[in-house]
């Protein structure tokens, strides 16, 4: 029976998580996380959340989530989880009712696609691979290769895009050789790269709203008015690019929104040089771990890779037109 959600059913809820989804990787959750990430999220929904119940017994649990305020918001609803317990009695009519159910929710409320993004705002965390519990905030896509990938694709979900999920330790990183003739290339031309000062540097309203990127903008804004350290490309002082912010999560994560390089100003290997820096930066700040993910026709895979970055897992970015 498929029923929408009902507080008491929480428990429940967390335990058929850490029961099913740690398998694909995904951190366990208690009360208090499964609170801040799912059920007081502002964007939970009562009426976006399903329960799947067999003689009153909790076996699924499928979340989405909409906003006008998200990106493709005002036509997508996004796919949060699903998640089906191992003694379900039909774990295909399981998944199928879940998703059902949220495809249903979607087009009521006028979205015409079903997504699953790494814009959704209902972060779930995963462990990286082969590594003492080092995790990463927020998966980007489903799991290639986990169940919910091979149901998804079954019912006409297609894939948009293949992330590839990036590790490196920092212990003992060091800017590679090869970055410091590019360095002095850069410099010749009236480049730099170095951490953002306000006594120095200008332009960075300007720059941002030329990189066009809203989160970019408030994190980075957010960052020079709290003094929160990040890095500036600039042509004689004036900013044309930016990596960061340098925050160190409590788990010894280096934290960062991205790097950004104005287009006119694109081809001197700013892009590789603010990367390289970064790193550096995080190293220094005590950080002791970066994980971040990139498509993988990104040609900054290469960059990743020269700093010394590992794939260590790969989502699938997925997507349903709904109605047909």
């Amino acid at each position: 029976m498929l029923i929408n959600w009902q507080d008491h059913y929480m428990p429940e809820v967390i335990a058929l998580w850490n029961a099913e989804m740690v398998k694909d990787g995904y951190k366990e959750m208690t009360e208090a996380s499964f609170r801040a990430i799912i059920r007081h999220n502002r964007y939970f929904d009562e009426e976006t959340a399903f329960l799947w119940l067999e003689d009153g017994v909790l076996q699924g649990f499928g979340c989405g989530c909409t906003g006008s305020d998200l990106p493709y918001g005002d036509v997508a609803g996004y796919i949060t989880c699903i998640v089906v317990g191992v003694e379900a009695v039909n774990r295909d009519v399981v998944y199928a009712s879940l998703l059902s159910g949220l495809e249903r929710r979607f087009q009521s409320l006028g979205k015409v696609q079903a997504e699953v993004l790494f814009f959704n705002p209902m972060q779930l965390p995963w462990y990286i691979p082969n590594t003492p519990g080092h995790e990463h905030n927020n998966a980007p896509g489903v799991p290639v290769d986990s169940e919910l990938h091979a149901f998804l694709l079954s019912r006409g979900y297609m894939e948009r895009a293949i992330e590839h999920a990036m590790y490196m330790e920092l212990d003992g990183y060091e800017v590679p050789d090869s970055a410091h003739a590019k360095e002095k290339r850069a410099e010749d031309a009236g480049y730099s790269v170095a951490l953002y000062n306000p006594a120095y540097h200008s332009g960075v309203g300007e720059m941002l709203v030329a990189l066009g990127n809203p989160l970019w903008s408030k994190d980075i804004a957010d960052s020079a008015a709290g003094g929160v350290p990040f890095l500036i490309a600039a042509q004689r002082g004036e900013a044309v690019g930016f990596a960061g912010p340098l925050i160190r999560s409590e788990n010894g994560r280096g934290y960062f929104a991205g790097i950004g390089v104005m287009q006119e100003h694109e081809g001197r290997g700013l892009g590789s040089l603010l990367f390289f820096r970064l790193c550096e930066a995080f190293r220094h700040i005590g950080a002791d771990y970066m994980s971040i993910y990139t498509g993988s026709t990104n040609p900054a895979i290469g960059i990743y890779e020269k700093a010394g970055f590992e794939t260590v897992k790969e989502f699938a970015v997925m997507r349903r037109e709904l109605g047909s």
